[in-house]
């Protein structure tokens, strides 16, 4: 009698033991995961889930207003680290890295400038602040109406690539803005975004219209994947 309880004693710790290890290894592989995704930093995907989230606003704003979607869709994807900057968050929503103010609404970030001959240097500039993204992306495309900029508007060039080539030196200093625009437009396909929409690229608009930033995966998300992500981090934290 004595041997059996003493063995029914071993098999209850050992039983215990197993599910407290198999707890801990399913504890430890979801926060693996969600280190690796958070530390993925700029990656194709993140930068591919942030041009579906713009990318049709983008498309009607450049059909209204004579300008190149695929340069916008770049500029937003090179100025912001597709959506992951500190200018880019909220509550500033700067996705141009334009310098000034809005509506009288401004932030001083640290920034690098190019001194025209391929040296750069660091310095305290005040950026615009808007209240949404959508705010962002009109005003960029009222300062590219002014006519300083009118070697960007299609009506004044024959592709993209004259757009680029005119943004560089006058919106950035950067000496190499053209060819950074350039690889990401033909990377990710982005001249698709300078013709009018088909019906099926609305449906996909529609798809992609809930979107959000996701911190814990650093890429936009369904909000349905982020409140996935906030209540296991809740539970994990009990």
């Amino acid at each position: 009698m004595k041997e059996k309880r003493i063995t029914k004693f071993f098999l209850t710790c050992a039983t215990l033991v197993t599910g407290i290890t198999l707890g801990v290894n399913l504890c430890f592989q979801h926060s693996t995961k969600a280190v690796v995704a958070e530390s993925s930093e700029t990656s194709d995907t993140a930068t591919a889930d942030f041009i579906a989230s713009i990318g049709e606003t983008a498309r009607q704003i450049g059909q209204d207003r004579n300008l190149y979607a695929s340069v916008m869709i770049a500029q937003a994807v090179l100025e912001s680290s597709s959506g992951q900057s500190a200018l880019s968050q909220s509550p500033y929503y700067n996705f141009f890295g334009i310098k000034g103010s809005y509506n009288g609404n401004s932030v001083t970030m640290l920034t690098w400038e190019d001194d025209g001959n391929g040296n750069t240097y660091e310095v305290d500039q005040a950026f615009r602040s808007y209240d949404s993204l959508s705010d962002s992306l009109n005003d960029y495309a009222n300062l590219l109406s002014w006519d300083l900029y009118s070697g960007t508007w299609k009506s004044n060039t024959t592709s993209y690539q004259d757009a680029t080539a005119a943004l560089t030196g006058l919106y950035a200093t950067d000496t190499s803005y053209a060819d950074k625009l350039n690889a990401l437009i033909e990377q990710y396909g982005l001249t698709v975004y300078d013709e009018p929409a088909s019906t099926e690229e609305e449906t996909s608009s529609e798809d992609n219209s809930d979107h959000v930033w996701n911190e814990y995966r650093s890429s936009y998300t369904t909000a349905a994947i982020l409140a996935e992500d906030e209540a296991w981090l809740r539970f994990i934290s009990q």
